[in-house]
């Protein structure tokens, strides 16, 4: 009887591998489908062009003033046949980087760092789903690159969906070694970091995808701490050690993080200057945020003692998909800021039926048209991205020891 019972649950086994192998295949097929039929092959994930007003207020002038810009740079900016000027994000950039040669004061529409001042790591962590890490990264990345910075995303998340949102699949366009792994790992395949990092159709932000290959260091973390050899870079300070390599080319690099506290995610804490912290105002939500808090400060004092840094410009909470006419949502936030006072950043992030539409076709607000909204619903979910990110670019400058 025993052998019986054990050849059924050894068949049962058998039966949920197959039947799991047949809908992964089933799904990566239809999926596959699914993308080549939004992007067809030949097809490239682009952005929108911008309106007068918006493309002004990224560089940092007034209208008329960006008019009479455009006039002196011919072919800069695109008129509809209504007679309407838009412009694109490199003409948007091609503007800057005219106005910074003239300026007398440096730096002034071209906001890059100076030797002096520190390249900003912002690790966006929470290993609750849903808490709105990836849409919080994938905003502040594209805000910030759009306000003339130099940005580097990467997806650390094996999920990738930060890599979907920028038109890398995951499963399609991403190949062996061609995401952080390659340069964190253990063997004699680590590459310069260089070569993986992704050019993508806003200039001077590139991205470093993701994919199921980052689950590798996860899995080659123990071994390697049980066969370390005098002088090998310990996994905390991996990350770190890659980003070196490449930090005099940027000014941020913004981490979207896994939802787990695995030894990715400490690599990253690690070579964080700053962490933002996303949470949905709901009692489960803050109540899972409560465990990650603890295991994260557990974490981070045993690392510490094996040499890790942990010295943070600033940790902030962001509270995302916030209903501001939801009571029991303003009470939690309440209850949040009377716990922890100024970490949690001023502004929310708005539930916004734009931006949750905008993902559904792997878009940020800044990438769909705004014509598929009521102007009421678009200016409502624009502004609330900018409020959000326009106080963490304070932080940036802050650090800096620019003016706000």
């Amino acid at each position: 009887m025993e052998m019986t019972g054990r050849v059924e649950a050894n068949t049962q086994q058998d039966e949920l591998k197959t039947l799991i192998q047949r809908h992964s295949v089933a799904l990566a097929t239809q999926l596959q489908a699914h993308h080549l039929s939004i992007f067809p092959p030949n097809a490239e994930k682009g952005i929108r062009s911008f309106s007068p007003a918006e493309a002004a207020k990224f560089v940092g002038i007034t209208e008329g003033y960006l008019r009479q810009v455009a006039a002196e740079l011919p072919g800069v900016s695109n008129v509809s046949s209504g007679g309407r000027r838009s412009y694109s994000v490199e003409a948007i950039h091609e503007i800057r980087k005219h106005l910074d040669a003239g300026s007398r004061s440096s730096r002034r529409y071209l906001p890059w760092r100076t030797d002096d001042e520190q390249l900003q790591v912002i690790t966006v962590m929470n290993f609750k789903g849903g808490s709105g890490k990836t849409t919080t990264t994938s905003h502040l990345a594209q805000y910030l690159a759009l306000r003339g910075y130099r940005v580097l995303a990467i997806d650390l998340d094996p999920q990738a969906s930060l890599s979907a949102l920028f038109g890398h699949q995951p499963e399609l366009d991403v190949g062996p070694n061609e995401t952080l792994y390659g340069s964190i790992r253990y063997d004699d395949s680590k590459r310069p970091i260089a070569e993986i990092v992704r050019a993508t159709y806003i200039p001077d932000l590139h991205l470093i995808p993701g994919n199921l290959e980052l689950m590798e260091f996860e899995h080659d973390t123990p071994k390697a701490l049980m066969t370390r050899a005098p002088g090998d870079t310990l996994f905390f300070a991996r990350i770190g050690q890659a980003l070196a390599q490449v930090q005099k080319l940027y000014d941020v690099v913004v981490i979207d993080c896994p939802p787990q506290l695995g030894f990715l995610t400490m690599s990253a804490l690690t070579a964080a200057t700053s962490v933002l912290i996303t949470v949905h105002p709901q009692m489960l939500d803050v109540m899972s945020m409560n465990q990650f808090l603890s295991m994260t400060g557990e974490l981070l004092d045993e690392i510490s003692r094996a040499g890790a840094s942990s010295h943070y410009l600033w940790m902030k909470y962001l509270v995302t998909r916030f209903e501001p006419s939801d009571g029991p949502q303003n009470q939690m936030v309440a209850f949040l800021r009377s716990i922890f006072g100024d970490h949690v950043l001023n502004h929310p992030m708005l539930k916004s039926t734009a931006i949750s539409d905008a993902g559904l076709t792997n878009q940020t607000i800044f990438e769909i048209d705004r014509g598929q909204f009521t102007r009421s619903t678009y200016d409502r979910a624009i502004e609330s991205v900018e409020n959000v990110n326009g106080e963490i670019e304070a932080l940036i400058k802050k650090a800096w020891g620019r003016a706000a």
